[in-house]
């Protein structure tokens, strides 16, 4: 009796992701990979894993990673020390080299195996392949004091968004295939510039108009004042909690990133907590979901 009962929950499970296949059917969901869940040997066979079911029951996801833990061990080894304004990593021509490689090469590479060995079909792109992101250089302005000019910080080599072109991804995604993207772009000269991945992947699910953005980090969420999580969340409510400095750090620029897609055609995102075993499957397939949603 018990091996029935345990087959019946099981049905009930798959049951209860029969609507959200239904819905987003041959629908696009744009993942950033960031966080724990890229350094932890367990959760990176799990995120690969959730990403091939995604494909094979008709949703197409679409992949972009960071890699910051990455990038400033290789500095450390190099003997290069890591420097960051307001969050930001001051990206010289040395370091810019260097986070090309770890994010173009070692790490992009190791994700696209992960989803191929749980067999999935995985392409690794960056910036620069078919001019995917155009790029121009990203100016920090910061202010000094009350009733003076704020203060221009030149970050070096670290860009923003200019133009998408998902040309490319969108024949990636016909054709079967998952992109997976590194936050590199190219800017008008050929210069390589180093991009916030939440940003990136906020850009390439406006420009997909995709159905969901789903964004994983090492919390729980978006919490409130008084440190609670917050379920849902509408741009109003984003923007009182943002003056209220309640989000603040690195949780500022994801919600930012969440609200501008939001604006740019998505219908949903959400930050989750990369660090919960089959985050993404919990957060798509379930009736509770995890982690914060955010709407308009």
């Amino acid at each position: 009796m018990d091996n029935v009962e345990k087959s019946m929950e099981r049905a009930d499970i798959l049951l209860e992701a029969l609507p959200y296949i239904r819905r987003f059917y041959n629908k696009t969901v744009v993942v950033k990979y960031g966080g724990h869940a890229m350094v932890d040997e367990d959760l990176k066979g799990m995120f690969a894993m959730d990403v091939v079911m995604m494909k094979y029951v008709g949703i197409n996801p679409v992949v972009v990673h960071g890699g910051g833990p990455q990038i400033g061990d290789l500095l450390k080894k190099l003997g290069k020390e890591s420097k960051f304004v307001h969050g930001m990593r001051v990206t010289d021509e040395e370091t810019m080299s260097i986070v090309e490689m770890v994010l173009a090469g070692s790490v992009n590479k190791e994700i696209v195996g992960l989803i191929n060995h749980h067999g999935g079909k995985a392409v690794g792109l960056t910036g620069k392949d078919g001019n995917l992101i155009q790029a121009e250089k990203y100016l920090l302005s910061a202010d000094k004091a009350k009733d003076t000019p704020p203060e221009i910080i030149d970050l070096g080599l670290v860009g923003k968004v200019r133009k998408l072109n998902t040309d490319l991804v969108i024949s990636l995604v016909n054709d079967g295939f998952i992109p997976v993207i590194a936050p590199i772009g190219v800017g008008d000269g050929g210069e390589t510039y180093n991009i916030n991945a939440d940003i990136v992947a906020g850009e390439v699910a406006a420009a997909l108009h995709a159905e969901k953005l789903v964004l994983l980090t090492d919390v729980e969420g978006v919490l409130d004042a008084e440190g609670r999580l917050i379920n849902t969340m509408d741009d109003d409510e984003a923007k009182s909690l943002i003056e209220a400095g309640a989000i603040e750090g690195g949780m500022y620029p994801k919600v930012k990133c969440c609200l501008k897609a939001l604006r740019g055609g998505i219908k949903k995102a959400h930050i989750i907590d990369g660090r919960l075993k089959h985050s993404i499957l919990l957060e798509i397939f379930t009736d509770e979901g995890i982690g914060t949603e955010i709407v308009l």
